[in-house]
């Protein structure tokens, strides 16, 4: 397929990278000037990448960004022909995903909401989940894409509700995460050896996903961003604002959102999100590590 993929960040580079590999002719952009993927043609803007195009991806930091790409200047609405297909794979607020894709199709073109779950290390691999909204027989004619670029993908309703569906996903893993670097600290400040907590916690119900993945960055003190602070603060604000639109009321998370506030604060934004741990290991005069830290 001729494809425009536009937004070459942490995700989104080794996501097009994969395109490429699979046979695809892809033409990629960016904000940031000087990036490009080997393989794919550099276009001057969006609405150069996507002329031409069957699909155009786009995997960008938020709303905002989004109703950049599509309808700024020299955006992708400049080169949308009937019979195209949109996919973003950012996240972004459902209700503006809506009211995009009302956009979009009044020139004839389809729009698929299709966040996905992973790490920078999935996108690079290939084995992304995909939570995607949109019309089934679209999504269909999508597969090869997904495929090349994930494990497996997970429509779960029309246009939006894959957007509202990795919100509910990131609400659960802000929450669980915080509840274990809460259990770690506490731990320390009581003097247990938080690796030999560990096989107590991994043999438990409270081992999670979450967890697997993230003990072991944890207990070596390494908060590389594979998904930063700053990124799972603003899908935060996002699950807030989404649930005051229908009236919800999400008190762990509000207290949650204030802890990424003061990280934040405290010059932690570029990290990935686990370095919310360092705020309450400031708070309570401790630090965690492993042997190995």
């Amino acid at each position: 397929m001729r494809i425009a993929f536009l937004g070459l960040g942490i995700m989104g580079r080794p996501m097009a990278a994969n395109l490429v590999k699979a046979g695809h002719e892809v033409s990629v952009w960016s904000r940031t000037a000087g990036k490009a993927v080997d393989g794919a043609r550099s276009a001057t803007s969006p609405a150069d990448a996507a002329r031409g195009a069957e699909v155009v991806w786009m995997c960008v930091s938020d709303t905002k960004a989004v109703e950049s790409v599509l309808f700024g200047p020299q955006g992708v609405e400049e080169s949308l022909a009937e019979g195209m297909t949109v996919v973003d794979s950012s996240t972004i607020s459902p209700s503006a995903t809506r009211k995009f894709a009302e956009r979009v199709a009044a020139r004839g073109v389809r729009y698929v909401d299709a966040p996905m779950t992973g790490s920078k290390v999935a996108a690079e691999a290939g084995t992304l989940i995909f939570i995607v909204g949109g019309d089934e027989a679209v999504i269909e004619s999508l597969k090869p894409l997904f495929a090349a670029m994930g494990k497996v993908f997970f429509r779960i309703g029309e246009t939006g509700k894959g957007q509202s569906a990795k919100l509910v996903m990131n609400l659960q893993i802000a929450l669980i995460y915080e509840g274990f670097a809460e259990g770690l600290t506490l731990a320390t400040k009581l003097g247990v050896d938080v690796e030999k907590l560990m096989p107590v916690i991994q043999a438990s119900m409270i081992r999670s996903g979450v967890v697997d993945y993230k003990a072991p960055f944890v207990l070596k003190r390494d908060f590389t961003p594979n998904f930063p602070l700053r990124l799972m603060h603003k899908d935060i604000r996002l699950t807030l604002e989404a649930a005051k639109e229908v009236r919800v009321k999400l008190p762990a998370l509000e207290t949650v959102e204030e802890i990424y506030e003061m990280a934040s604060e405290d010059g932690h934004q570029d990290l990935d999100y686990a370095a919310t741990l360092t705020l309450l290991e400031k708070w309570a005069g401790v630090e965690v590590k492993g042997a190995s830290a």
